[in-house]
């Protein structure tokens, strides 16, 4: 899993009834954009995020 610094994560929930954790990635920490990434989630918190199967990087919209 690759990324960059303003990609969104996405973390499904693996329980029924729980809702999509999302976040945006302010700070990639791995080599070649690799993990660990450092997102800020929207209820304001940040973590450094390892994702597993259950995460999805949605790349932001890049200028030309």
């Amino acid at each position: 899993m690759q990324a960059a610094v303003g990609d969104r994560l996405v973390v499904h929930s693996a329980v029924v009834g729980e809702h999509e954790k999302h976040g945006e990635i302010i700070e990639v920490r791995g080599p070649e954009g690799g993990p660990p990434f450092l997102v800020r989630f929207e209820d304001g918190h940040e973590a450094l995020v390892f994702p597993g199967p259950d995460a999805v990087v949605v790349a932001a919209q890049r200028g030309s």
